[in-house]
């Protein structure tokens, strides 16, 4: 929105900007910036503002749980309205502008809320233990339109607001999974995500359509990509939605023109969520990187109106509202725009004298089974507070058997790893055999270039108390072995979205900051490749000063790597007798005499793993 038709602000609001929410300087490299939620005084949230304003509300992560917020750049810091140790996800805002519908799990279960913008107010709307997410309104305020988990797979479900005693309405019944619905402005139809036909396009729904063949119409029916996210414009003319393809080109943010609904939907944008504004000239944008979410707007041609802005963590929703916000705040607002989110965790280091020239050390991690269960002093109380968090997440211990922790350099890793983090102690690879039994799966996320990894771990308890159901369809890395030409050459294929609740590990590790490492160049056909496993927490070191942190520079720059002491000593070889020249030019009728030489192989000796690495000889 154009910085320059913003209202003026009132002193309180300019104070509250710097010293309660205030953002970082610009930095040249990436020319963002970044958004802070922590506040430092306890004033009232008060402002002059008259009429009407375009306002963000986004569901935005948090040490692990996800709050609402309010923000437009320049008018409304980034000012939470919601907090909690619980999930207020997926909010959508009325037609009319006077409250929010979300959903959110804190009284055990995910359900429909709707809350008072005026008053702050929430009143719950479903009261069931299956997962009910993603609200959207019908024009008229009757209906509400959202996800449900029913059958084993997310369904749309619609939900009366003038009659509390009807049951909901499922407007699908398919063994794909539906979800993400999207209410038209005219009221005769709804947008959603399917994966039925293998992979996520967007679908629309006629609600005048009394065949159930001729209701539904794919829109994007892709290949080798996946849509999420469908908006609408608030004249009900235009469909936006966001596509991840695994041809770069193809990746980001498209538009469907409903006045002309035999034209092919075109690319607009970069993006990985957009909404429009109430005048739908321009869209809101989120950017995804590899390990963090930026915020940015442009005009419907192109234009640049909003620079990227990081945001503090994982967006769970997205939209853009045309309010107007009473001043000062409502209380609610005020005791969540206040709250400060504790600390996850705090090094302890331990005292070690005998390390020398005072150098970092790995310590051990307790019951965990792993080649050498150990991590950097700094980085292991991370580690054992996320593990904490996986098991009440799960509600059960993903975190006890890891495929690699702390790696010496006496061990040699797979090709392409000579440089790995696992050397550095600040890094850790869990149990890739839990994919084949069913337990983890992979979400794929191209980035630019590069190929990421969303992990996701299923709950032990499937009573909806844990967990959420899946939206996107996996990545079947295994798929490479089936003789299929374009499996293999692809690295896989889309897999169907399983059944059942799932812990999103990528949000939780990067809560606690462990970030995931990109693919190597080579994964399609290399499987080590993918390092769909390991996670790192880098406290913005390099590779190279993480390893100075535990070892001596010489040994470094050693250029081939030293290996310890073996008990099975080489083979020498001895050189051969050879006979020397013949004295007549016939050759000989005997053979010359070569000694044999035997080898009697000693016995041989493989040494187990120790609680402390192997001694590096340099």
């Amino acid at each position: 929105m154009p910085k320059h038709y913003l209202p003026k602000l009132t002193l309180i609001i300019f104070l509250l900007s710097s010293l309660l929410f205030a953002c970082t300087p610009q930095t040249t490299q990436s020319e963002t910036s970044e958004l802070s939620t922590t506040p430092s005084t306890l004033a009232p949230i008060e402002f002059d503002i008259e009429g009407k304003q375009d306002i963000l509300l986004l569901s935005i992560e948090e040490n692990g749980y996800s709050h609402l917020f309010l923000y437009q750049p320049g008018l409304l810091p980034l000012t939470r309205i919601s907090g909690g140790n619980w999930n207020d996800i997926t909010p959508a805002i009325s037609p009319d502008g006077s409250r929010i519908a979300f959903a959110s799990n804190r009284d055990g279960f995910y359900d429909i809320y709707l809350l008072d913008l005026q008053t702050g107010g929430t009143q719950k709307m479903t009261d069931t233990p299956q997962y009910d997410s993603s609200p959207t309104w019908s024009p008229d305020l009757a209906w509400i339109a959202y996800e449900s988990y029913y059958n084993d797979n997310l369904e749309i479900a619609l939900l009366s607001l003038q009659d509390a005693s009807q049951d909901a309405i499922y407007l699908t019944n398919d063994p794909a999974s539906d979800h993400s619905p999207a209410w038209s402005p005219n009221g005769r139809q709804i947008a959603f995500v399917s994966n039925r036909n293998s992979n996520a396009d967007i679908w629309i729904a006629s609600l005048d359509s009394a065949i159930e063949t001729d209701r539904y119409l794919n829109l994007s029916n892709t290949d080798r990509a996946s849509e999420s996210h469908p908006v609408w414009s608030a004249d009900g003319n235009k469909l936006i939605w966001a596509t991840a393809s695994q041809e770069m080109q193809d990746t980001g943010i498209y538009q469907w023109d409903a006045t002309q609904p035999t034209l092919a939907a075109r690319r607009v944008t970069e993006g990985n969520w957009a909404v429009w504004n109430q005048s739908a000239d321009l869209l809101a944008i989120l950017l995804n990187e590899a390990n963090e979410e930026y915020l940015s707007a442009h005009t419907i041609t192109g234009e640049l109106m909003i620079s990227p802005e990081k945001l503090p963590g994982h967006v769970r929703g997205f939209a853009w509202l045309n309010i107007e916000l009473p001043s000062p705040l409502p209380q609610g607002y005020q005791q969540a725009a206040i709250f400060t989110p504790p600390v996850l965790w705090q090094p302890a280091v331990l005292s070690q004298s005998d390390v020398p020239q005072q150098r970092w050390y790995v310590v051990s991690l307790p019951d965990v089974q792993a080649p050498y269960p150990q991590l950097h002093d700094l980085v292991d109380e991370s580690f054992n507070a996320l593990r904490q968090r996986v098991v009440k997440e799960a509600a059960w211990d993903a975190l006890t058997s890891l495929e690699n922790a702390f790696v010496p350099l006496t061990t040699m890793l797979d090709p392409g790893f000579s440089e790995d983090w696992l050397y550095t102690g600040r890094a850790f690879a869990l149990n890739s055999l839990m994919t084949n039994a069913g337990w983890m799966v992979a979400e794929r996320e191209d980035i630019g270039t590069q190929t990421y990894w969303r992990l996701y771990i299923r709950a032990m308890s499937q009573d909806g108390s844990h967990g959420e159901p899946m939206h996107n369809p996996p990545w079947d890395l295994s798929a490479r072995y089936s003789l299929d030409t374009a499996a293999y050459e692809s690295g896989g294929v889309y897999a169907p979205i399983p059944s059942g609740y799932w812990v999103d590990v990528t949000s939780l590790a990067q809560a606690y900051q462990w970030e995931r490492l990109p693919s190597l160049s080579n994964w399609r056909n290399y499987y080590r490749g993918t390092r769909f496993t390991e996670f790192v927490l880098t406290t913005n070191l390099s590779w190279y000063q993480a390893m100075l942190e535990l070892y001596p520079a010489e040994v470094l720059s050693t250029p081939t790597r030293v290996m310890p002491p073996t008990l099975t000593p080489s083979k020498t070889p001895a050189p051969s007798s050879t006979a020397g020249p013949s004295s007549t030019p016939r050759p000989s009728a005997t053979a010359s005499n070569t000694p044999t030489i035997t080898f009697t192989p000693a016995p041989t000796f493989t040494p187990e793993p120790t609680s402390t690495p192997p001694t590096i000889i340099p």
